[in-house]
């Protein structure tokens, strides 16, 4: 594939090859393009793969909102997409991406998974392994939570 971004064609038979769910997603993985890292997982219907196709941006559908979620529209951390994967059975996309802001997660942190399970306890516990890099309520100006 070649990169996406402004002018890139958008037909349907590349689209036809994708698997959507019941509520017509297909979960995309947001993978950094340099270093490998995973950053997070969200959901894309159609719509949001055609728009970050032609845009070059990555654009989710928000199951919680029930709309198109355009990376960074109220965080200003929006994903340069450089790359997108389709999996073996048509089901998962990964976006190889540049993340604007070194930000990925509403909590503030690079990255959405922050927390490790320790088993060194008397029962497995989750640890927050990553720091937050800004306050959430600094990007978006109120508590943010999903």
């Amino acid at each position: 594939m070649t990169t996406p971004g402004p002018g890139t064609p958008v037909s349907g038979d590349w689209l036809a090859a994708l698997r959507f769910d019941d509520q017509g997603l297909i979960p995309a993985i947001a993978q950094d393009a340099q270093s490998g890292t995973v950053l997070m997982v969200a959901w894309m219907n159609a719509e949001a793969v055609q728009e970050t196709v032609r845009t070059g941006r990555a654009v989710y559908f928000s199951r919680s909102r029930g709309r198109l979620w355009r990376k960074g529209e109220e965080s200003g951390h929006v994903q340069q997409v450089h790359d997108i994967r389709l999996d073996c059975d048509g089901d998962v996309l990964l976006l190889k991406i540049t993340q604007i802001g070194g930000i990925a997660c509403h909590t503030g942190r690079e990255r959405c998974f922050f927390r490790g399970l320790d088993l060194n306890g008397d029962q497995p516990a989750w640890v927050e392994q990553d720091p937050v890099l800004k306050d959430p309520a600094a990007i978006y100006g109120h508590s943010h939570g999903h």
